[in-house]
Order: C-alpha cells, then sequence, then structure tokens
C-alpha cells in the first residue's frame, strides 16, 4: 500500500471519529523525519478546514489545579453530549526530550470518557507554553469531530500568551491568593485574558476567593477596552474544579463571548491573523532548520562559538560574522 493510499485511509478514519486515528495522525503531525513531515502535510490538506471546533486556551499558575478544572469541565461538556479533546502540553525532560508531568494519568475519568480525547504532548525547546505541532494537532482534532478544543499550556508567564495565537477564547486559571499574588501575574497575560477564573473557591477558601476574583475583576477593569469584547468582557469568575461549582457559568460566558464575535466578524478576523501569524512562524522555522543543515554555515558557526566561548569576540559581533558570510554568498 502506498504512502498516499495510507493518508487517505488515515483521513477517512480520522473524519469518522476513530481516535486511534486521531493519535496517530497527531504523532505524524509532531515527528521531526522530512518523510513523516511530508505525509503529515499531505494529511492536513486531504483533511481541509471545513470543520471548526471551539478552541479554548488555558494557562494558569503552578498548582493551580489545571488538570483537576479541565477534567470537571471536559466531563461537565461530554454530559452535554459535547465531543472534547483535550490537548495537554507538558514540560520537557532535558535528557530525553519527553514528557514529565503526564496529564493524562491526572484526568483518568475523562480519559475513560468515550466522548474525550486527552493527547499529553512534551513542550520541547517550544516557547510559548505550546508545542510546536499543537495548532497542527489543533485541526486534527476538529476534523475529528470534536466540538471543542482545550488546550493546556505547560504555565504561566509572558511566553504563554504565544496559545492564544492558536485559540478563539484565552482563559487564565488562578488561585485564592493576596495581592502579591495579582503583582506577580504578568500585565501582558492579564491583558489578553478573556476570562479568569479563580479556582479553589470551596471550604475554608472560598471567601478569600471571592475576594481575589473582586480584586481580578477590579484590576480588568482598568486596562483598556479591547474591540473583541463586548460589554461586561473580559471578566473574572470564582469556581470550583472540586464541586465543579461555577463550571456552568464559567461555560455560559465563554458561549456569550463567542457568539458574539461570531455575530460582529471578530471571529473569523482572529482566525485569519492567527494564520498570518503562524505562517510567518513556519517561513523563520523553516530558515533556521536550512542553516542549521547547511555544511558551511554549521563550520562557520561551529567556529564562531568557539571564539566566543574563548573570549576572542562578542557574541553579538560574531553572530555578524557568520551573517555576513552568508550574504556574501548570495
Amino acid at each position: 500500500m502506498d504512502a498516499q493510499t495510507d493518508i487517505a485511509a488515515l483521513a477517512e478514519k480520522l473524519r469518522r471519529g476513530d481516535r486511534r486515528a486521531l493519535a496517530r495522525a497527531i504523532t505524524l503531525v509532531e515527528s521531526a523525519r522530512e518523510d513523516h513531515r511530508e505525509q503529515a502535510l499531505a494529511l492536513l490538506d486531504t483533511l481541509g478546514s471545513d470543520r471548526q471546533a471551539l478552541r479554548i486556551g488555558l494557562s494558569g499558575t503552578p498548582g493551580v489545579g489545571k488538570s483537576t478544572f479541565i477534567e470537571s469541565f471536559g466531563l461537565m461538556l461530554t454530559g452535554m453530549g459535547k465531543r472534547v479533546a483535550v490537548l495537554a502540553v507538558d514540560p520537557s525532560s532535558a535528557r530525553s526530550g519527553g514528557s514529565i508531568l503526564g496529564d493524562k494519568t491526572r484526568m483518568e475519568q475523562l480519559a475513560r470518557d468515550p466522548n474525550a480525547f486527552i493527547r499529553p504532548s512534551p513542550s520541547q525547546t517550544q516557547l510559548g507554553g505550546v508545542a510546536r505541532r499543537s495548532r497542527e494537532a489543533v485541526s486534527l482534532c476538529e476534523a475529528g469531530g470534536f466540538d471543542i478544543v482545550l488546550i493546556e499550556t505547560v504555565g504561566v508567564g509572558q511566553s504563554e500568551t504565544v496559545v492564544a495565537q492558536m485559540a478563539d477564547l484565552f482563559v487564565l486559571l488562578l488561585a485564592p491568593a493576596g495581592g502579591d499574588e495579582l503583582q506577580g501575574v504578568k500585565r501582558g497575560i492579564m491583558e489578553m485574558a478573556d476570562l479568569i477564573l479563580v479556582n479553589k473557591a470551596d471550604g475554608a477558601l472560598k471567601a478569600q476567593a471571592t475576594r481575589t476574583c473582586a480584586d481580578y475583576a477590579g484590576a480588568l477593569r482598568l486596562l483598556r477596552k479591547r474591540p473583541q469584547d463586548p460589554e461586561g468582557f473580559p471578566k473574572a469568575l470564582t469556581v470550583s474544579a472540586l464541586e465543579t461549582d461555577g463550571l456552568d457559568e464559567a461555560w455560559d460566558a465563554m458561549q456569550e463571548l463567542s457568539a458574539w464575535r461570531k455575530e460582529v466578524g471578530i471571529w473569523a478576523e482572529t482566525r485569519a491573523g492567527q494564520a498570518r501569524y503562524w505562517f510567518g512562524e513556519e517561513v523563520h522555522q523553516g530558515l533556521l532548520d536550512m542553516l542549521r543543515n547547511d555544511p558551511q554555515t554549521a563550520t562557520r558557526m561551529k567556529t564562531a562559538e568557539a571564539d566566543v566561548i574563548a573570549g576572542h569576540i562578542g557574541p553579538s559581533a560574531a553572530a555578524q560574522t557568520v551573517l555576513a558570510g552568508l550574504k556574501a554568498r548570495e
């Protein structure tokens, strides 16, 4: 059976909602092998982009309960008859490059749900809290007929905002805390969040969670109103993933915001902007790969690197020398 027939068969299985086919397809797009990359592009081209899901990016501080929230939220959605895919991007091992945390083991109930699909992926060296091929994995989930795709990032920080370039909604999950915590959350990620959810609003922490939510609501009001937001957004809400309290209100807010953006044309405009962003990223990464694989450039870089280490030349000057050599070859 030739490769093209294999791709056609894989695409057909994936469109029918076969979860094993989806897992195989994501493995294919994540592969660094050149022949696999060609097959992955052929698969994506075969599938097209006629199916669309609600893409929800989710970030949060360490220990905030992202996995617990995703499991509770995902089970609520599947209980409504929705098909939910979770792309959980884990920190990578410096030795093997593999995933360290393994979110799938922490979402056992959701992992067993026939209407859910969970895929942990190592972030490897990719900045932005998401794996390099997460965007393509999202497209595969959409082609597989999933209604909602949750993209969980590695953690919280300025670099995590890259997930906003592949999501329709960006949700920031935070824990009950005092003013120091509010100062510790970077302004950049606050400005990009569509919804802030203060988790663990239960038991002894409930009152503190309510106060924290009010603090964030006040902070959001100080930010400049964005053209992509209707009245009342972005907003802060309290939730308890453990007791499943507030999840329906959070889902209502997500639906309200996405419906408004579709109605006024911002949804399509945002997706077009994201496509432009990822086109630039692919060209950028492709050029870097070409340089790394070019023998002459590799030799120049190795020599320049040795000079930098020895202290004979500064990093910036060494980089200019390598780039000058490339210009001379044009």
